[in-house]
């Protein structure tokens, strides 16, 4: 069974201002007071600058998206997300800007790789982002990241 994730992820006033002036977006609430954008194929071709992809070392990311969410950040803490794992078996990267600056990473986890001890890169984005794990639970579990498969079955 494969998870993937592509996302934006911030508080959820920061989304929606951010969301007006991209009609292909689209946001899902995810608790403790945030919400996540999925990197949609339709909301990537929107905001693509045409220079590729690759930016940070992500998948997904779109060429020039970064300086979006550089000025998003301006309202808070901002972290782009990408998980993709089949069969146990996957990667992981998260970075973080604030203040139009990036703040968290961008940090990595290749295939096989362990997480480091302070978690993975997408719990470690999410405690940046001021989420709140409870014993025995990460943060990407905390915020229900483990809700949907894929990333566009958020929208669903």
């Amino acid at each position: 069974m494969g998870y993937d994730l592509h996302a934006v992820i911030a508080e959820e006033e920061v989304l929606r201002g951010a969301a007006r002036d991209l009609p292909a977006a689209r946001l899902a609430s995810i608790g403790q007071g945030l919400s996540l954008m999925p990197m949609t194929d339709v909301l990537f071709d929107s905001v693509a600058d045409g220079s590729g992809v690759g930016a940070l070392g992500f998948w997904r990311l779109p060429g020039g998206f970064e300086q979006s969410l550089a000025a998003w950040s301006a309202g808070g803490p901002v972290a782009y997300v990408e998980a993709e794992y089949f069969g146990g078996v996957g990667e992981q990267q998260a970075a973080v800007w604030d203040g139009g600056s990036i703040v968290l990473g961008p940090l990595q986890v290749e295939e096989g790789g362990p997480f480091p001890s302070a978690g993975s890169p997408i719990s470690q984005a999410l405690r940046r982002l001021g989420v709140v794990a409870s014993a025995g639970d990460d943060e990407f579990s905390a915020v229900g990241l483990d809700r949907h498969r894929h990333s566009e079955a958020w929208l669903g």
